[in-house]
């Protein structure tokens, strides 16, 4: 942690609190989440759902984990930075939001969330303070309650805030999925086109009662599931007919209520699907492009579990941890060619010492010479060095000094052709790292966002 420089607090939650802070190495802006309660062993931290969920997602709509560090018992999160939420944007403001800015910062969720649905995972803590902002992209923060879809139930009761929390999480049940998602998605959307909550509940009676003056009651017909919930915890819905969502969000298009409507329904199998909701007529202007067929940038060469490569700068940059998994990338032109040379070599030494056994012990001092430059030459500065290559003892730079005269000459010779060749970049050497390292690699992160006391106001 004293690569980091904390500047500010930008929030505080029940599990932690979050800081802007800075890389003192490149000058990078981060989040810093700062656990509260303590950690007595990596493994504890690497088995936390928001670790494990988010080391398996990468989407530009979900906010990046950088780095994991438990220093002191303490668990920090590097995560990337984002300027702002939702909800601070909408606590600011006079006039609600045009529908073209609400249509962009929802078409990106509705893409992470298919995305993350896809990935087998669902969010259960969707609210306008977990949606970060920075300039026009919107992503999708906070995993501390992210569920495995293929988990086995009961699931956890309470989840979410109540005024985004799924009719049937209210009736306390214990098998749900990511339909919870979707409806809390549909009350946000409400949310930013009239800048009012859509079911602003002081309590779990009180939010189903909002839900019931909104959508109206659930009968047999509409959810028979829900009933039987009710009855379960001996709780009976209010008998209210409700509104039509138009005379609500009179502003709205009729697109927009529509899907509203698909979303905030009783029935969870009544509502679409994220990959569906990119389908609708709302969202006819935006382009999807599934996950599984985006361009794939190309980056550096994979790495195993632990390993760092240093940049330009000197510092080693962590990678994204591994999972073990045998690589199937063919060895570069340049790794091969290596490979021939050292064979080659190895035959030409065996047949020299057939040939001249009173010369192998002078052939066998060149070779080491001319390994030696070989050494000295990788190492010069613009290359990546092996960490532990960084300095060499005194020793051995007096014997580099004392190359003879014909190696000498060798290594400043340049062969020259008449076709001019492309000269390929050196292979970066990778640094082997601890085991057990107490970091993460570079990997997808995650602030979470400022947590802010929301007052009713009649």
């Amino acid at each position: 942690m004293d690569r980091f420089k904390l500047i500010k607090e930008v929030g505080d939650g029940t599990f932690g609190s979050v800081w802007r802070a800075i890389n003192k190495q490149n000058g990078e802006v981060v989040a810093v989440k700062k656990m509260k309660r303590k950690y007595y062993s990596f493994e504890e931290c690497m088995s936390l759902r928001e670790v494990k969920s988010l080391r398996r997602m990468n989407h530009s709509n979900i906010v990046k984990l950088k780095e994991v560090i438990r220093e002191n018992d303490t668990l920090y999160f590097i995560m990337e930075y984002m300027e702002c939420n939702l909800y601070q944007l909408m606590k600011d403001r006079v006039k609600p939001f045009s529908e073209s800015d609400v249509r962009n910062w929802c078409f990106q969720i509705f893409q992470a969330l298919a995305y993350m649905h896809q990935k087998g995972y669902f969010h259960r803590d969707l609210k306008p303070e977990n949606l970060l902002v920075s300039k026009d992209i919107l992503k999708l923060a906070d995993f501390g309650l992210a569920r495995e879809v293929s988990a086995a139930p009961p699931y956890t009761e309470y989840v979410s805030t109540r005024w985004y929390r799924a009719p049937e999480v209210l009736l306390q049940s214990s098998v749900y999925d990511s339909a919870v998602d979707m409806w809390a998605m549909g009350a946000i959307m409400a949310e930013l086109l009239t800048l009012h909550p859509l079911f602003p509940g002081t309590s779990e009676a009180d939010e189903i009662l909002k839900i019931c003056n909104v959508i109206g009651s659930p009968d047999e017909q509409s959810w028979p599931q829900g009933l039987s919930l009710a009855e379960a915890m001996k709780y009976k819905f209010p008998q209210v007919k409700g509104n039509q969502l138009s005379e609500v969000m009179t502003s709205a298009s009729s697109e927009a209520i529509n899907l509203i409507s698909s979303l905030c329904s009783w029935d969870p199998s009544k509502r679409p699907k994220a990959s569906e909701v990119l389908q609708h007529a709302f969202f006819q202007d935006c382009t999807y492009v599934p996950a599984t067929v985006r361009t794939r940038v190309a980056g550096p060469p994979k790495t195993p579990p632990c390993v760092g490569v240093k940049g330009v700068s000197g510092h080693y940059i962590a990678r994204r941890y591994s999972t073990g998994a045998l690589s199937t990338t063919k060895p570069s032109s340049s790794i091969v060619k290596s490979d021939s040379l050292n064979k080659i070599g190895v035959q030409r030494k065996l047949q020299m010492d057939r040939q001249a056994p009173q010369k192998s012990t002078r052939t066998t001092e060149s070779n080491s010479k001319l390994n030696t430059n070989r050494v000295q030459a990788r190492n010069s500065p613009g290359n990546p060095v092996l960490r532990h290559s960084r300095s060499l003892p005194e020793t051995g730079r007096g014997t580099m000094q004392k190359v003879s005269t014909i190696t000498d000459k060798l290594s400043h010779m340049s062969v020259t052709s008449r076709t001019r060749t492309t000269v390929k970049p050196p292979v970066p050497l990778l640094k082997a790292g601890h085991v057990k390292a107490d970091f993460l690699g570079k990997s997808d992160e995650i602030p979470p966002a400022k947590r802010l006391t929301r007052k009713l106001v009649s």
